[in-house]
């Protein structure tokens, strides 16, 4: 179905970012930067790409041990509330007294993606204590992405505990809904997007929709998931080439989008927005958005450059050209990627059904 190999990215790299604690933030070069310390958000994304890799990688062993160590620390930064801690230091000392929306909602999506594919019974008990403590404070998201992110992982979840299904669904449709009507409070002929501008992460939007519409079977909330995401591919791909919006001045709506301050995490969101849409259509046009989406780690992008080397990835393209650095996030973004396009049915991206 994806049409062509895909390896199985090396965890060469992301054992290198790891420790006992979780995944260091940042790098100089490949080198971790021990003194940026850890965040919820990177090790949330961290503990799905370990589970992804202990489903199909070589190195099973070793992608258990990271994703135990994740799972360890995600438990830690819940709050008696329910809500998250997001950064660490080096030292182990929590540097905040509550952490960031966005944060939260990565660490809602992990837990629903831990519940529905760890393979070990004690990772997905866990993921799903911490999710039930967290269900509390998902009514206090007001950021759409964060809301976004938690859609992702409860779709995860209603797919994991059909006979907890009504509980899921009760958290699930007030999140798709504010996602739905900030797409009917903005959209447009020529505009059909969720707000007035592009920001970062912005195909996850789409994901969402097209995720919660098949959990809800919600026959609107997929058509904008599809609507969507056929708007940002106009705008993203130039004759075949998959060029993200930068975080060099966004793109504002009626205004120029910035080509520069690429970011990985674009790729790999696009990437799993085009196979959740080829899953609920089949339609060959979005594997070839995603596998436009992935050349842009491997050489065919603005600067020539090959993003990924030793399971690592350069954090961006500048008008200089890559970025030399090597932090966690955008490891993260090309493990993910890497990981989902890899020619093995058990780690095909699935829809909730």
């Amino acid at each position: 179905m994806r049409g062509r190999k895909i390896a199985v990215p090396s965890l060469d790299h992301l054992l290198a970012l790891s420790d006992d604690t979780g995944i260091i933030q940042h790098a100089v070069y490949d080198v971790p930067n021990r003194s940026t310390g850890y965040c919820t958000d990177d090790v949330a994304r961290a503990f799905m790409v370990a589970v992804s890799l202990h489903d199909i990688g070589t190195r099973k062993d070793a992608a258990a041990r990271l994703a135990s160590t994740y799972l360890a620390f995600l438990q830690d930064a819940q709050l008696a509330d329910g809500w998250f801690h997001n950064f660490m230091s080096y030292g182990r000392s929590w540097l905040d007294e509550r952490g960031t929306q966005d944060s939260f909602g990565r660490a809602v999506w992990a837990l629903g993606f831990g519940m529905r594919y760890a393979k070990r019974e004690s990772w997905r008990k866990v993921c799903e204590r911490l999710l039930q403590s967290a269900a509390a404070r998902l009514p206090d998201l007001r950021y759409l992405r964060s809301t976004a992110y938690a859609t992702i992982g409860l779709s995860h979840a209603l797919e994991s505990r059909p006979a907890e299904a009504k509980l899921i669904r009760e958290w699930l449709a007030p999140l798709a809904a504010t996602l739905r009507d900030a797409y009917v409070a903005h959209q447009a002929p020529d505009w059909q997007w969720f707000e007035d501008g592009m920001t970062y992460d912005n195909a996850r939007l789409c994901e969402a929709m097209l995720r919660a519409g098949t959990a809800l079977r919600d026959d609107e909330l997929i058509a904008i998931g599809l609507r969507t995401l056929a708007f940002y591919e106009r705008i993203v791909i130039e004759n075949g080439m998959f060029v993200p919006i930068g975080n060099d001045g966004w793109f504002p709506r009626g205004g120029i989008r910035a080509r520069y301050g690429q970011q990985p995490l674009e790729a790999a969101a696009s990437i799993e927005a085009a196979l959740t849409a080829h899953d609920c259509t089949s339609a060959p046009a979005f594997v070839a958005l995603a596998h436009a989406a992935f050349d842009w780690f491997h050489g065919k992008n603005t600067a020539d450059a090959e993003m990924a080397e030793r399971g690592g990835c350069r954090d961006g393209i500048d008008p200089q050209g890559a970025n030399a650095n090597m932090g966690a996030e955008s490891t993260l973004a090309y493990l993910s990627s890497a990981a989902m396009l890899a020619e093995r049915p058990a780690n095909r991206l699935r829809v909730a059904r």
